[in-house]
């Protein structure tokens, strides 16, 4: 156990002109994890050591935790909306629930997710869910956590980033049908509905929850010290757009490629998968001819496969988009 040492002066040496040096020395704990916490002197941290990833006075020595192996996206099971669009009219879209086939469907891709992970041929491997706070979401997940017993769930969090697109409140369904056809000519991305969102304003609220992602993944949140392996599996339960442009803003995907994918069926899920040198790749999970089903590109692909080898932290300086975008590439000579 580390001993806090001070220096103490008797009292008849405090004179108004000298100065007392003061020693500032150092407690060691947690020395397990391989913490470091340094102190003023009066055994004190002043509590920063509640939350050590936000306090610069610690030193982290330990390696980084084990990067999860997959961040696997689910849309919700089929719901009440999907089948008759009036609910609309009447039922506010964060109350709408799933249908006995939504919940059927939701269920199945539990027990997907759980043959896919026990593949690996690991037997420490457990999930951790981030939520939407819609109804149809929620009930998603708890049809689908039927496939995992309480020791394989390492955790859950209801996130409200992670929320469907607003098309406005109770939904007149006449004026729906004619903003979404106006949607089309506008485009799908900025095309923002009266009173409700566009797509690039859930890209904004999703850039926010992809930065929190990522710290919980750099610090390890959902995995206790001691307890972290690299065979913890995220699942992510969301919606349609939503997922969409997760992927759209995780990859660096551009708004004329975003148009061009296609909405994940009730149920289906997309899987990110830590690649071999770390990077996450929808490469090594599908194939390319589910990921051209869905709407990548020949560029799009060209990255994945990148994306497949690489280590976090680098770039793709062979950017495939530079061809594509300027057409002067293919010329043998440019003009200056």
């Amino acid at each position: 156990m580390a001993t806090l040492h001070l220096m103490i002066s008797p009292a008849s040496s405090f004179l108004p002109s000298r100065r007392i040096p003061r020693r500032v020395d150092t407690i060691r704990c947690c020395s397990a994890q391989g913490i470091e916490i340094y102190s003023n002197g009066n055994g004190s941290a002043n509590g920063k050591a509640t939350f050590p990833e936000k306090d610069p006075l610690i030193c982290h020595v330990a390696s980084a935790p084990p990067r999860p192996r997959r961040i696997i996206l689910v849309r919700h099971g089929q719901s009440e909306g999907n089948v008759d669009e009036s609910v609309y009219t009447r039922v506010p879209d964060p109350k709408i629930n799933l249908t006995d086939k939504g919940m059927a469907e939701a269920e199945a891709t539990g027990w997907k997710i759980r043959e896919m992970i026990e593949k690996d041929g690991a037997d420490d491997w457990k999930v951790y869910f981030y939520v939407s706070p819609y109804r149809r979401t929620l009930e998603t997940l708890r049809c689908l956590g039927r496939a995992f017993e309480r020791s394989r769930i390492a955790g859950m969090r209801e996130e409200t980033r992670l929320r469907e697109q607003d098309f406005g409140n109770f939904q007149d369904r006449e004026k729906m049908r004619v903003e979404k056809q106006i949607r089309i000519m506008y485009g799908r991305f900025f095309y923002r509905f009266p009173d409700g969102e566009s797509a690039a304003d859930v890209y904004d609220r999703i850039t926010g929850f992809r930065e929190t992602l990522r710290a919980d993944i750099d610090i390890g949140r959902f995995q206790p010290p001691g307890e972290r392996n690299e065979n913890m599996n995220l699942v992510i339960v969301s919606h349609g757009l939503t997922l969409r442009v997760f992927l759209m803003r995780w990859y660096k995907w551009t708004s004329e490629q975003f148009e061009g994918l296609n909405n994940l069926g009730n149920g289906e899920m997309m899987v990110m998968e830590r690649g071999y040198g770390g990077r996450y790749s929808l490469l090594v999970h599908h194939n390319e001819e589910e990921l051209r089903e869905f709407g990548l590109t020949d560029d799009m692909l060209v990255d994945q496969e990148w994306q497949k080898y690489a280590k976090p932290g680098e770039l793709n300086y062979d950017c495939p988009m530079l061809n594509s975008f300027f057409p002067h590439f293919g010329n043998e000579r440019v003009a200056t």
